[in-house]
């Protein structure tokens, strides 16, 4: 992943759109999300009884695919979205033709996983959208122009920011004691082995840290948000973001098949997948195979889960300041360089989560909720794109020796291990009574 934050030149040059290079990858995530969440709101209040239409990409046979995905109104929403989202981030991106590229190849990835064959085994948008930027990158078919509009950390950011839309404290509440422990031991402890492994296989602090809170919370997400507190390498979160998604293919379809087949009852099916899968989309598709109930228990295990990240991100920041800077050491932690490590983005996602919880009505949070998660979407299918585009298969077996790559997987079995224990001891009723979410 290159870094493509602007040089001190143009972040401290004057006239206009200086303020705009001032902000930062993280204070345009922010501000975008902000722009697109305040639009859609503002609107729905003057608007209350009307009904936002989402992007179609569901479809069942070719006929379907013309009239639906395909059709005038459907291709209008996706090119005034597209137009949209690179009016937004042209002050980062600034490449045209990149930009649309990349737009295209996300939708298409949306359109195949929204075929009803596909969706059926679980194969969802981040699948496709990985694959086509690693083939591009992997067979040197991608031009320059095309790599450098890809900006997955923004992208990603941005999306999470629109994530805390649907990230509701009152539906944390619904899994009661059990959710709670349950994502509070699983991050912590997988967290902690992770840094574990890493160490005890020779991989240095800093790809660990990333590692541990990829596997431990919420996979991508989470380890942008890691990198950021630690002011981690751009090649390093590479690396692990692109390790995420690669393992979490198999597990899309092995963990489902083992609910069925061994008899694991529906719930704590649920919560195991809701405390291993890495997205919450990925989660539903997969708690789909299982039942309704498994999906209603992944979603909220998961959501639990992407609350932590706050917290993550600022008990990472303290600790890597403290263990890092001796001279600090000496003094005691400063609160300002927890805060200069601490990724701005989060504050977005928090905010916007405290908003939908506490202050919307519900008819409001429903009424839009579904074209903000189309939104959300649209940013997180650009970012497996660019995901792909910026890494190359040959770095999983070169870098560090491949010892992290390894050390991924081992925590990640770990991890696969440790939740479905917990998710039999809480969701099963054999500590806590079993939470009813039905």
């Amino acid at each position: 992943m290159t870094d493509k934050s602007f040089s001190q030149e143009s972040l401290s040059s004057s006239g206009p759109g200086s303020y705009f290079r001032r902000l930062g990858e993280d204070g345009w995530a922010v501000w975008i999300a902000g722009v697109l969440i305040g639009g859609v709101l503002g609107f729905a209040l003057l608007n209350p009884d009307y009904k936002f239409v989402s992007p179609a990409y569901a479809w069942k046979d070719g006929g379907e695919l013309g009239s639906r995905v395909f059709s005038a109104s459907n291709l209008t929403t996706l090119g005034i979205l597209g137009i949209l989202y690179l009016a937004l981030a042209w002050f980062l991106v600034r490449k045209f033709a990149g930009f649309l590229v990349l737009f295209l190849l996300a939708c298409i990835s949306l359109v195949l996983a929204g075929n009803k064959t596909v969706n059926a085994y679980g194969v969802e948008y981040v699948v496709f959208g990985l694959l086509t930027g690693l083939l591009l990158s992997n067979l040197n078919l991608a031009p320059a122009w095309l790599r450098e509009a890809a900006r997955s950390e923004f992208f990603i950011k941005t999306g999470l920011v629109i994530l805390g839309s649907s990230v509701l404290f009152t539906d944390i509440v619904k899994a009661g004691l059990p959710g709670i422990l349950q994502a509070i031991l699983v991050v912590l402890v997988v967290w902690f082995f992770a840094l574990w492994l890493c160490r005890k296989m020779k991989v240095d602090d800093e790809f660990g840290v990333i590692l541990a809170s990829a596997v431990s919370i919420c996979g991508v997400s989470a380890a942008i948000v890691a990198s950021g507190a630690i002011q981690g390498d751009k090649k390093k979160l590479s690396y692990i973001t692109t390790l995420v998604l690669l393992v979490a293919i198999p597990m899309l379809v092995l963990q489902p098949w083992a609910i069925r087949y061994f008899n694991i009852p529906e719930l704590v099916g649920g919560a195991w997948l809701g405390g291993t899968l890495d997205t919450t989309a990925s989660v539903t598709a997969a708690a789909q195979l299982v039942g309704p109930l498994a999906t209603k228990a992944g979603v909220i295990v998961k959501f639990s889960q992407n609350v932590l990240m706050g917290v993550a991100a600022f008990l990472i920041a303290g600790w890597w300041a403290y263990s890092k800077n001796k001279v600090q050491e000496a003094r005691g932690l400063s609160l300002k360089t927890i805060w200069q490590r601490f990724p701005v983005f989060v504050l977005g996602f928090i905010a916007v989560s405290l908003v939908f919880s506490f202050l919307l009505s519900g008819e409001t949070t429903k009424q839009v909720s579904g074209f903000l998660n189309a939104l959300r979407t649209l940013w997180f299918a650009l970012a497996f794109v660019s995901i792909g585009l910026e890494a190359q298969f040959r770095e999983l077996f070169q870098l560090q020796g491949g010892r992290p790559a390894l050390a991924f997987i081992g925590a990640q079995a770990f991890n696969i291990l440790w939740t479905l224990i917990w998710a039999f001891l809480l969701f099963g009723g054999l500590l806590l009574p079993a939470p009813d979410i039905r």
